[in-house]
């Protein structure tokens, strides 16, 4: 009898302390791709900060099953004014070092996510200051009403104050400076449910649970084993022989044999991420091509002659066996600002293209370098040697380069493209978020934080400024439709597609699929 109370104790401590009380598991699961830094205002891309999330946490967070805003590190907030936020903070929170979490950290972080070498500006755009209230109040003040206040504070993880200034990393390491080294970089320490035990780049990561966590987990296991896997035949079978649970981005092609094995299921999710290529629009030549002194890419007939000799339809049907939907936005369907206006394309059209390109001096065509990652989107390279193809029939010869996405995203960075493909998720849901980053002409504030083909439009920017203070709702949103659709008049980018992701595991495993494509650590179940 003893013993039976003994282990409900202890069942009921694990409980209130957060930790799963019995059959505690280990989950290890493998994707294409490798994180490029613990600094978590570093870089900013889905994988990174979906991995940042066990260790690090924000104020506010997404709910996975409804993706209602709900509290995390804040428990309450209230709108002093259109200016001004004040954000109680959870008490008793504890970083995995044992020091408390204060507000003294809350406004450190922030300020942080604003720094020069920071990339997260996006998240802190509109943002003005941040004031300590008390120990656990702050003020978030806002350079006018921002509708997505909250929105961009699920990205704003916490990093301890003391902990950085202790380890010489106040400033987020600059990604774009490969020669720079910080602790943040390689190391972390957050209040999150896990915190990072090893971290052997390219090989493996393994998390183990946080005793000092404050929440409570409903999923069970303590600990997750991450092996970044580049070939997709190599990661397909690391899960069919069990060696790894989950993988977050199984080869289309794949699929049917997954789908058709008994101990293995699969989970298909739209995803809100938009698939496009981007142009350098800046340099008065391009590098490495055989037309000088001029640039191609500033002529609004060659990019319309690039995108309407794209045959996306194709592409989905083939390289992304249907995972995608062809579109002319730079936005998902999920996005506040999108309609079917802005998602209506182009016609493929290979004689329109080269009608174009002769009317714009190119009757032969030119050459281009085209840069791609290999290992961050469905079947990315695979997608880019198609286009490669594609555009070859219109007498554009571009000259692919594939890279690790380690290295490609700091290289895009650097204005180091000609053309160039990214994937752009919208974590705030608003398309604020995408024309901001993406068309809005390179500045401060995460003005241009991910245009490095450097558009510029000032009818662009003039709209994107009005609509950032903007508070009446429909004026601000016909604002984004306004901005969206003029990047498609100007052909700002190539939009290709809206990704639809599958998960594959196996079937003991339970856990949430969500739009952004990022797995919630709390609720993962081995059964």
């Amino acid at each position: 009898m003893k013993l039976k109370l003994a282990l409900c104790a202890a069942a009921a401590v694990a409980v209130l302390s957060g930790a799963p009380a019995l059959h505690a598991k280990t989950f290890k699961w493998a994707a294409a791709g490798e994180i490029s830094t613990w600094d978590i205002h570093s870089q900013n891309n889905a994988l990174q900060s979906g991995i940042h999330a066990a260790v690090y946490e924000s104020l506010v967070y997404y709910n996975s099953r409804t993706f209602k805003i709900e509290p995390m590190l804040a428990t309450s907030w209230t709108q002093v004014n259109p200016s001004q936020l004040r954000v109680t903070l959870r008490q008793g929170v504890k970083f995995s070092d044992g020091s408390l979490f204060t507000a003294d950290d809350a406004v450190y972080s922030l300020t942080r996510a604003m720094a020069k070498t920071s990339n997260f500006t996006p998240y802190v755009s509109g943002f003005d200051r941040i004031v300590k209230v008390g120990p656990n109040t702050i003020d978030i003040f806002t350079k006018g009403p921002n509708p997505v206040l909250l929105n961009q504070l699920t990205e704003l993880r916490m990093m301890s104050k003391a902990w950085a200034e202790k380890n010489d990393s106040v400033e987020p390491k600059d990604i774009k400076n490969v020669n720079q080294e910080t602790f943040a970089n390689r190391n972390a320490m957050g209040t999150g449910p896990f915190t990072l035990t090893l971290w052997q780049p390219d090989q493996k990561m393994v998390f183990n649970a946080n005793p000092n966590w404050w929440g409570k987990m409903e999923g069970n296991i303590t600990e997750i084993i991450f092996t970044p896997i580049k070939s997709e035949a190599t990661r397909v079978a690391a899960l069919l022989s069990g060696e790894v649970d989950f993988v977050l981005d199984p080869s289309p092609q794949d699929l049917a044999r997954l789908r058709s094995s008994p101990n293995l299921k699969v989970i298909d999710g739209v995803e809100n991420r938009t698939l496009f290529f981007g142009m350098d629009q800046f340099r008065e030549e391009l590098p490495g091509s055989n037309i000088k002194g001029k640039n191609p890419l500033k002529d609004l007939r060659v990019r319309k002659a690039l995108y309407q000799a794209i045959d996306v339809n194709s592409i989905v049907r083939v390289s992304l066996r249907g995972l995608g939907q062809a579109t002319g936005a730079m936005v998902a369907p999920q996005v506040n600002g999108w309609t079917e206006g802005v998602h209506k394309r182009l016609p493929f059209d290979p004689e329109v293209s080269k009608k174009l390109l002769a009317e714009a001096g190119y009757p032969s065509g030119f050459e281009v370098d085209f840069a791609c990652p290999n290992n961050r989107y469905i079947n990315d390279e695979e997608i880019c040697q198609a286009v490669t193809a594609m555009w070859s029939r219109i007498g554009v010869k571009a000259k692919l380069r594939t890279l690790p996405l380690v290295t490609y995203f700091p290289m895009i960075q650097r204005y180091e493209a000609s053309i160039y493909m990214l994937g752009w998720g919208v974590p705030t849901f608003d398309a604020m978020y995408s024309l901001q980053s993406l068309t809005r002409s390179v500045g401060t504030g995460g003005d241009g934080n991910y245009n490095v083909g450097r558009y510029s439009n000032p009818r662009m920017d003039a709209v994107v400024d009005r609509a950032k203070s903007e508070s009446d709702i429909l004026i601000r949103n016909r604002l984004l439709t306004e901005g969206l659709q003029l990047s498609n008049d100007t052909v700002s980018h190539l939009p290709l597609y809206n990704q639809i992701i599958p998960w594959a595991m196996k079937k003991n495993i339970d856990l949430v699929h969500r739009a952004d494509a990022r797995i919630d650590w709390r609720l993962i179940k081995v059964n």
